[in-house]
Protein backbone atom coordinates (compact mmCIF):
# COMPACT_ATOMS: atom_id res chain seq x y z
CA UNK A 1 0.00 0.00 0.00
CA UNK A 2 1.34 3.46 -0.85
CA UNK A 3 1.40 6.03 1.98
CA UNK A 4 -1.29 8.07 0.23
CA UNK A 5 -3.90 7.44 -2.44
CA UNK A 6 -5.88 10.10 -4.28
CA UNK A 7 -9.16 9.20 -5.94
CA UNK A 8 -10.76 11.65 -8.35
CA UNK A 9 -14.52 11.28 -7.96
CA UNK A 10 -15.79 14.05 -10.20
CA UNK A 11 -14.48 16.85 -12.39
CA UNK A 12 -16.57 20.04 -12.53
CA UNK A 13 -18.03 20.87 -15.94
CA UNK A 14 -17.42 24.62 -15.82
CA UNK A 15 -14.05 24.92 -14.07
CA UNK A 16 -11.01 22.94 -12.93
CA UNK A 17 -12.69 22.16 -9.59
CA UNK A 18 -12.64 18.51 -8.63
CA UNK A 19 -14.21 16.27 -6.03
CA UNK A 20 -11.93 13.64 -4.54
CA UNK A 21 -10.88 11.52 -1.62
CA UNK A 22 -7.43 11.10 -0.07
CA UNK A 23 -6.63 7.93 1.86
CA UNK A 24 -3.79 7.76 4.42
CA UNK A 25 -2.70 5.24 7.09
CA UNK A 26 -4.98 7.05 9.57
CA UNK A 27 -8.07 7.21 7.41
CA UNK A 28 -9.51 9.18 4.53
CA UNK A 29 -10.63 12.75 3.98
CA UNK A 30 -12.81 14.31 1.33
CA UNK A 31 -11.52 17.02 -0.97
CA UNK A 32 -11.66 19.95 -1.33
CA UNK A 33 -10.70 19.92 2.36
CA UNK A 34 -10.05 22.54 5.02
CA UNK A 35 -7.48 21.66 7.70
CA UNK A 36 -7.67 23.44 11.08
CA UNK A 37 -4.23 24.36 12.40
CA UNK A 38 -2.99 22.78 15.62
CA UNK A 39 0.31 24.62 15.87
CA UNK A 40 1.39 23.14 19.21
CA UNK A 41 -0.25 19.74 18.66
CA UNK A 42 -3.61 21.13 19.77
CA UNK A 43 -6.44 23.05 18.15
CA UNK A 44 -6.39 25.85 20.69
CA UNK A 45 -9.21 25.57 23.23
CA UNK A 46 -10.87 22.51 21.72
CA UNK A 47 -10.77 18.82 22.60
CA UNK A 48 -9.84 16.48 19.74
CA UNK A 49 -13.30 14.93 19.95
CA UNK A 50 -14.86 18.38 19.46
CA UNK A 51 -12.68 19.04 16.41
CA UNK A 52 -13.80 15.73 14.91
CA UNK A 53 -17.46 16.42 15.70
CA UNK A 54 -17.14 19.72 13.82
CA UNK A 55 -16.41 17.51 10.76
CA UNK A 56 -12.66 18.13 10.56
CA UNK A 57 -11.23 15.08 8.83
CA UNK A 58 -7.57 16.16 8.84
CA UNK A 59 -5.59 18.72 10.87
CA UNK A 60 -2.19 20.38 10.64
CA UNK A 61 0.61 20.58 13.22
CA UNK A 62 3.75 22.68 13.13
CA UNK A 63 7.24 21.23 12.82
CA UNK A 64 9.11 24.36 13.91
CA UNK A 65 7.25 24.78 17.19
CA UNK A 66 7.23 21.09 18.10
CA UNK A 67 10.92 20.75 17.26
CA UNK A 68 11.73 23.53 19.74
CA UNK A 69 9.20 22.44 22.37
CA UNK A 70 8.94 19.71 23.57
CA UNK A 71 11.16 18.17 20.88
CA UNK A 72 10.32 15.60 18.26
CA UNK A 73 12.40 12.94 20.02
CA UNK A 74 10.12 13.08 23.06
CA UNK A 75 6.99 12.93 20.90
CA UNK A 76 8.37 9.86 19.14
CA UNK A 77 9.10 8.32 22.54
CA UNK A 78 5.46 8.94 23.51
CA UNK A 79 4.20 7.02 20.48
CA UNK A 80 4.11 9.76 17.86
CA UNK A 81 1.85 12.73 17.27
CA UNK A 82 -1.40 10.81 16.78
CA UNK A 83 -1.06 8.88 20.04
CA UNK A 84 0.35 11.83 21.99
CA UNK A 85 -2.43 14.29 21.15
CA UNK A 86 -5.20 11.66 20.92
CA UNK A 87 -6.12 12.38 17.31
CA UNK A 88 -6.68 9.20 15.29
CA UNK A 89 -7.43 10.86 11.96
CA UNK A 90 -4.95 12.14 9.32
CA UNK A 91 -2.37 14.79 10.27
CA UNK A 92 -0.21 17.00 8.05
CA UNK A 93 2.95 18.65 9.37
CA UNK A 94 4.56 21.61 7.66
CA UNK A 95 8.32 21.70 7.23
CA UNK A 96 9.09 24.56 9.62
CA UNK A 97 10.47 26.72 6.83
CA UNK A 98 7.87 29.47 6.90
CA UNK A 99 8.15 29.88 10.68
CA UNK A 100 11.94 30.07 10.48
CA UNK A 101 11.71 32.94 8.02
CA UNK A 102 8.82 34.72 9.73
CA UNK A 103 9.37 34.26 13.48
CA UNK A 104 13.09 33.93 14.02
CA UNK A 105 16.14 36.13 13.96
CA UNK A 106 18.02 34.52 11.10
CA UNK A 107 21.75 34.51 11.55
CA UNK A 108 22.72 32.75 8.35
CA UNK A 109 21.08 31.10 5.37
CA UNK A 110 22.91 29.11 2.75
CA UNK A 111 22.40 26.03 0.66
CA UNK A 112 22.94 23.81 3.70
CA UNK A 113 20.04 25.29 5.68
CA UNK A 114 19.17 28.08 8.09
CA UNK A 115 20.87 29.03 11.35
CA UNK A 116 18.55 31.02 13.58
CA UNK A 117 17.84 31.99 17.15
CA UNK A 118 14.91 30.29 18.81
CA UNK A 119 12.05 32.65 19.60
CA UNK A 120 11.67 30.77 22.91
CA UNK A 121 15.10 31.03 24.52
CA UNK A 122 17.45 32.60 21.99
CA UNK A 123 19.46 29.43 21.45
CA UNK A 124 21.13 28.96 18.09
CA UNK A 125 19.45 26.28 15.99
CA UNK A 126 20.35 24.81 12.61
CA UNK A 127 17.45 23.58 10.46
CA UNK A 128 18.37 21.74 7.29
CA UNK A 129 16.32 19.70 4.84
CA UNK A 130 17.59 16.51 6.46
CA UNK A 131 16.76 17.77 9.96
CA UNK A 132 13.26 18.82 8.85
CA UNK A 133 12.72 15.30 7.51
CA UNK A 134 14.09 13.73 10.69
CA UNK A 135 11.75 15.80 12.87
CA UNK A 136 8.72 15.05 10.71
CA UNK A 137 9.60 11.35 10.58
CA UNK A 138 9.71 11.36 14.38
CA UNK A 139 6.41 13.24 14.67
CA UNK A 140 4.79 10.60 12.45
CA UNK A 141 2.29 12.69 10.49
CA UNK A 142 0.58 11.10 7.49
CA UNK A 143 1.58 13.95 5.16
CA UNK A 144 4.88 15.81 5.56
CA UNK A 145 6.20 18.83 3.69
CA UNK A 146 9.53 19.51 2.02
CA UNK A 147 11.75 22.18 3.59
CA UNK A 148 11.66 25.26 1.36
CA UNK A 149 12.87 28.84 1.17
CA UNK A 150 9.85 31.16 1.31
CA UNK A 151 10.71 34.81 0.49
CA UNK A 152 8.37 37.71 1.32
CA UNK A 153 5.57 38.60 -1.04
CA UNK A 154 7.14 41.87 -2.22
CA UNK A 155 9.53 40.07 -4.53
CA UNK A 156 9.40 41.74 -7.94
CA UNK A 157 11.13 41.42 -11.30
CA UNK A 158 12.80 44.41 -12.90
CA UNK A 159 13.11 44.00 -16.64
CA UNK A 160 15.44 47.00 -16.85
CA UNK A 161 18.17 45.07 -15.01
CA UNK A 162 18.80 42.69 -17.89
CA UNK A 163 19.26 39.79 -15.50
CA UNK A 164 18.22 37.12 -17.96
CA UNK A 165 21.15 37.81 -20.26
CA UNK A 166 23.52 38.13 -17.34
CA UNK A 167 22.64 34.67 -16.06
CA UNK A 168 23.71 32.94 -19.26
CA UNK A 169 22.03 29.88 -20.70
CA UNK A 170 21.97 27.48 -17.75
CA UNK A 171 18.97 25.28 -18.55
CA UNK A 172 19.02 23.81 -15.05
CA UNK A 173 18.21 27.22 -13.53
CA UNK A 174 14.75 28.81 -13.54
CA UNK A 175 14.08 31.57 -16.09
CA UNK A 176 14.17 35.24 -15.20
CA UNK A 177 10.89 36.65 -16.37
CA UNK A 178 10.38 40.18 -17.65
CA UNK A 179 6.62 39.95 -17.36
CA UNK A 180 6.04 40.11 -13.62
CA UNK A 181 3.61 42.60 -12.18
CA UNK A 182 4.96 45.81 -10.66
CA UNK A 183 1.99 46.76 -8.51
CA UNK A 184 2.65 44.58 -5.48
CA UNK A 185 2.70 46.13 -2.03
CA UNK A 186 3.25 42.89 -0.18
CA UNK A 187 3.70 42.85 3.56
CA UNK A 188 6.63 41.00 5.04
CA UNK A 189 5.56 37.90 6.97
CA UNK A 190 8.19 38.76 9.59
CA UNK A 191 6.34 39.67 12.80
CA UNK A 192 9.37 41.25 14.47
CA UNK A 193 10.73 43.74 11.96
CA UNK A 194 10.05 44.52 8.29
CA UNK A 195 12.33 42.74 5.86
CA UNK A 196 13.95 44.65 3.01
CA UNK A 197 12.38 44.42 -0.39
CA UNK A 198 13.18 41.10 -2.00
CA UNK A 199 15.39 41.53 -5.04
CA UNK A 200 15.06 39.54 -8.26
CA UNK A 201 18.25 37.72 -7.33
CA UNK A 202 16.82 36.75 -3.92
CA UNK A 203 13.60 35.43 -5.45
CA UNK A 204 15.45 33.31 -7.96
CA UNK A 205 17.80 32.11 -5.24
CA UNK A 206 14.79 31.02 -3.16
CA UNK A 207 13.38 29.00 -6.05
CA UNK A 208 16.65 27.26 -6.91
CA UNK A 209 17.40 26.65 -3.22
CA UNK A 210 13.92 25.19 -2.65
CA UNK A 211 14.56 22.85 -5.58
CA UNK A 212 17.90 21.69 -4.15
CA UNK A 213 16.37 21.28 -0.73
CA UNK A 214 13.55 19.17 -2.19
CA UNK A 215 16.19 16.85 -3.66
CA UNK A 216 17.75 16.54 -0.20
CA UNK A 217 14.38 15.99 1.49
CA UNK A 218 13.54 13.16 -0.88
CA UNK A 219 16.89 11.54 -0.13
CA UNK A 220 16.57 12.00 3.65
CA UNK A 221 12.94 10.88 4.01
CA UNK A 222 13.19 7.68 6.05
CA UNK A 223 9.54 6.62 6.24
CA UNK A 224 8.44 6.55 2.62
CA UNK A 225 6.25 3.53 3.28
CA UNK A 226 3.86 5.32 5.67
CA UNK A 227 4.45 9.08 5.31
CA UNK A 228 3.63 10.98 2.11
CA UNK A 229 6.12 13.73 1.24
CA UNK A 230 4.72 16.72 -0.66
CA UNK A 231 6.92 19.00 -2.75
CA UNK A 232 6.35 22.75 -2.67
CA UNK A 233 6.22 25.09 -5.66
CA UNK A 234 7.70 28.54 -5.04
CA UNK A 235 8.25 31.57 -7.26
CA UNK A 236 6.44 34.56 -5.81
CA UNK A 237 4.24 36.25 -8.40
CA UNK A 238 6.58 35.35 -11.26
CA UNK A 239 4.78 32.82 -13.45
CA UNK A 240 7.92 31.68 -15.25
CA UNK A 241 9.53 30.85 -11.94
CA UNK A 242 6.37 29.04 -10.87
CA UNK A 243 6.49 26.98 -14.07
CA UNK A 244 10.13 26.04 -13.51
CA UNK A 245 9.57 25.19 -9.85
CA UNK A 246 6.52 23.04 -10.65
CA UNK A 247 8.46 21.17 -13.34
CA UNK A 248 11.28 20.40 -10.92
CA UNK A 249 8.90 19.24 -8.19
CA UNK A 250 7.00 17.00 -10.64
CA UNK A 251 10.27 15.33 -11.55
CA UNK A 252 10.29 13.58 -8.18
CA UNK A 253 6.96 11.76 -8.71
CA UNK A 254 5.75 12.57 -5.19
CA UNK A 255 2.43 11.56 -3.55
CA UNK A 256 1.26 15.20 -3.61
CA UNK A 257 2.26 18.78 -4.30
CA UNK A 258 1.75 22.18 -2.69
CA UNK A 259 1.73 25.80 -3.79
CA UNK A 260 3.65 27.89 -1.28
CA UNK A 261 4.58 31.54 -1.00
CA UNK A 262 1.08 33.01 -1.46
CA UNK A 263 -1.29 34.64 1.03
CA UNK A 264 1.70 36.50 2.45
CA UNK A 265 0.69 39.99 1.36
CA UNK A 266 0.52 39.89 -2.43
CA UNK A 267 -3.22 40.66 -2.60
CA UNK A 268 -6.22 38.80 -3.93
CA UNK A 269 -5.72 39.46 -7.65
CA UNK A 270 -2.14 38.25 -7.59
CA UNK A 271 -3.05 35.22 -5.49
CA UNK A 272 -5.68 34.19 -8.04
CA UNK A 273 -3.28 34.83 -10.92
CA UNK A 274 -0.57 32.65 -9.39
CA UNK A 275 -2.90 29.81 -8.40
CA UNK A 276 -4.74 29.73 -11.74
CA UNK A 277 -1.38 29.40 -13.46
CA UNK A 278 0.27 26.94 -11.07
CA UNK A 279 -2.41 24.42 -10.11
CA UNK A 280 -2.86 23.01 -13.67
CA UNK A 281 0.91 22.43 -13.84
CA UNK A 282 0.66 19.83 -11.07
CA UNK A 283 -0.31 16.18 -11.73
CA UNK A 284 -4.02 15.52 -12.01
CA UNK A 285 -3.79 12.23 -10.14
CA UNK A 286 -2.25 13.73 -6.96
CA UNK A 287 -3.71 16.09 -4.33
CA UNK A 288 -2.85 19.78 -4.64
CA UNK A 289 -2.43 21.84 -1.49
CA UNK A 290 -2.52 25.65 -1.29
CA UNK A 291 -0.65 26.53 1.88
CA UNK A 292 -1.94 29.06 4.41
CA UNK A 293 -5.04 30.23 2.53
CA UNK A 294 -8.26 30.61 4.50
CA UNK A 295 -10.63 33.37 3.43
CA UNK A 296 -13.78 32.17 1.71
CA UNK A 297 -13.34 33.89 -1.64
CA UNK A 298 -9.67 32.83 -1.81
CA UNK A 299 -10.67 29.21 -1.22
CA UNK A 300 -13.41 29.37 -3.85
CA UNK A 301 -11.07 30.81 -6.49
CA UNK A 302 -8.44 28.18 -5.69
CA UNK A 303 -10.94 25.31 -5.78
CA UNK A 304 -12.12 26.45 -9.20
CA UNK A 305 -8.46 26.45 -10.27
CA UNK A 306 -8.07 22.80 -9.25
CA UNK A 307 -6.76 22.98 -5.65
CA UNK A 308 -7.80 20.27 -3.17
CA UNK A 309 -6.45 21.17 0.29
CA UNK A 310 -6.33 24.30 2.45
CA UNK A 311 -5.20 25.28 5.93
CA UNK A 312 -5.34 28.48 7.95
CA UNK A 313 -5.17 29.74 11.53
CA UNK A 314 -8.05 32.16 10.92
CA UNK A 315 -10.89 30.16 12.52
CA UNK A 316 -9.26 29.76 15.93
CA UNK A 317 -7.19 32.95 15.94
CA UNK A 318 -10.25 35.04 15.14
CA UNK A 319 -12.36 32.96 17.49
CA UNK A 320 -10.06 33.83 20.39
CA UNK A 321 -10.53 37.49 19.51
CA UNK A 322 -14.35 37.49 19.41
CA UNK A 323 -14.53 37.56 15.61
CA UNK A 324 -17.07 35.10 14.24
CA UNK A 325 -17.29 34.06 10.59
CA UNK A 326 -20.74 34.08 8.99
CA UNK A 327 -22.01 33.52 5.44
CA UNK A 328 -22.27 37.30 4.99
CA UNK A 329 -18.98 38.31 6.61
CA UNK A 330 -17.23 38.53 9.95
CA UNK A 331 -19.14 39.47 13.10
CA UNK A 332 -17.15 41.35 15.74
CA UNK A 333 -18.89 40.29 18.90
CA UNK A 334 -17.24 42.87 21.13
CA UNK A 335 -19.26 45.61 19.40
CA UNK A 336 -21.81 47.28 21.66
CA UNK A 337 -24.65 46.59 19.22
CA UNK A 338 -24.60 42.94 20.30
CA UNK A 339 -25.05 43.68 24.02
CA UNK A 340 -28.79 42.94 23.88
CA UNK A 341 -28.86 40.77 20.75
CA UNK A 342 -30.73 37.53 21.48
CA UNK A 343 -29.85 35.80 18.19
CA UNK A 344 -27.17 33.17 17.81
CA UNK A 345 -24.20 33.90 15.55
CA UNK A 346 -25.67 32.02 12.60
CA UNK A 347 -29.13 30.42 12.82
CA UNK A 348 -28.17 27.95 10.05
CA UNK A 349 -25.11 26.66 11.89
CA UNK A 350 -25.24 23.47 13.97
CA UNK A 351 -22.10 24.14 16.04
CA UNK A 352 -22.10 24.16 19.88
CA UNK A 353 -22.35 27.96 19.90
CA UNK A 354 -25.39 28.13 17.62
CA UNK A 355 -27.10 24.74 17.99
CA UNK A 356 -30.65 24.21 16.79
CA UNK A 357 -32.91 25.82 19.37
CA UNK A 358 -30.35 25.78 22.18
CA UNK A 359 -27.49 27.98 21.10
CA UNK A 360 -25.91 30.91 22.93
CA UNK A 361 -27.00 34.44 22.15
CA UNK A 362 -24.67 37.07 20.76
CA UNK A 363 -25.39 39.00 23.93
CA UNK A 364 -24.08 36.17 26.09
CA UNK A 365 -21.03 35.59 23.93
CA UNK A 366 -20.17 39.28 24.10
CA UNK A 367 -20.46 39.11 27.87
CA UNK A 368 -18.06 36.15 28.01
CA UNK A 369 -15.37 38.09 26.17
CA UNK A 370 -15.95 41.24 28.23
CA UNK A 371 -15.61 39.20 31.42
CA UNK A 372 -12.52 37.34 30.22
CA UNK A 373 -14.25 33.97 30.47
CA UNK A 374 -12.58 31.15 28.53
CA UNK A 375 -15.91 29.78 27.29
CA UNK A 376 -16.18 32.67 24.82
CA UNK A 377 -13.07 31.78 22.81
CA UNK A 378 -13.98 28.09 22.96
CA UNK A 379 -17.46 28.60 21.56
CA UNK A 380 -16.50 31.06 18.83
CA UNK A 381 -13.48 28.98 17.78
CA UNK A 382 -15.74 25.93 17.50
CA UNK A 383 -18.24 27.94 15.48
CA UNK A 384 -15.56 29.24 13.13
CA UNK A 385 -14.17 25.77 12.43
CA UNK A 386 -17.67 24.47 11.77
CA UNK A 387 -18.30 27.49 9.51
CA UNK A 388 -15.41 26.49 7.25
CA UNK A 389 -16.28 22.80 7.29
CA UNK A 390 -19.87 23.61 6.30
CA UNK A 391 -18.54 25.88 3.57
CA UNK A 392 -16.27 23.17 2.15
CA UNK A 393 -19.12 20.66 2.38
CA UNK A 394 -21.27 22.96 0.24
CA UNK A 395 -18.39 23.43 -2.20
CA UNK A 396 -18.15 19.66 -2.55
CA UNK A 397 -21.92 19.55 -3.13
CA UNK A 398 -21.62 22.27 -5.77
CA UNK A 399 -18.99 20.24 -7.62
CA UNK A 400 -20.94 16.99 -7.26
CA UNK A 401 -24.10 18.52 -8.72
CA UNK A 402 -22.45 21.07 -11.03
CA UNK A 403 -24.39 23.82 -9.25
CA UNK A 404 -22.31 26.84 -8.21
CA UNK A 405 -25.49 28.80 -7.54
CA UNK A 406 -25.53 26.91 -4.22
CA UNK A 407 -22.45 28.87 -3.10
CA UNK A 408 -23.82 32.17 -4.35
CA UNK A 409 -27.07 31.61 -2.41
CA UNK A 410 -25.67 30.30 0.85
CA UNK A 411 -22.25 32.00 1.00
CA UNK A 412 -22.44 35.57 -0.31
CA UNK A 413 -19.20 36.31 1.55
CA UNK A 414 -17.38 34.20 -1.06
CA UNK A 415 -18.74 36.37 -3.86
CA UNK A 416 -17.47 39.68 -2.43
Amino acid sequence: MPPLRYELLRQDDSSRARLGRVTTPHGSFDTPAFMPVGTQATIKGLLPTMVAELNSQIILANTYHLMLRPGSELIAQMGGLHQWMRWDRPILTDSGGFQVFSLSDINQIDDDGVRFKSHLDGKNVLLTPARSMEVQNQLGADIIMAFDDCPPANAERDEAQGLEAAEGADESAPPLSTRASRDVEGESPNRRAPKPKTTPERLREAVTRSARWLDLCVAAHARKQDQALFGIVQGGIDLDLRTWSASHARGHDLPGYAIGGVAVGEGYEQLVRVVQHTAPLLPEDRPRYLMGVGYERDILAAVRSGVDMFDCVLPTRNGRNANAFTPTGQMRLRNAKYAADAQVIDPECDCPACGTGKGFSRSYLRHLFAAGEMLGPILVSAHNIRHFQRYLLDIRQAIAHNDWSLIARRWPVAMA
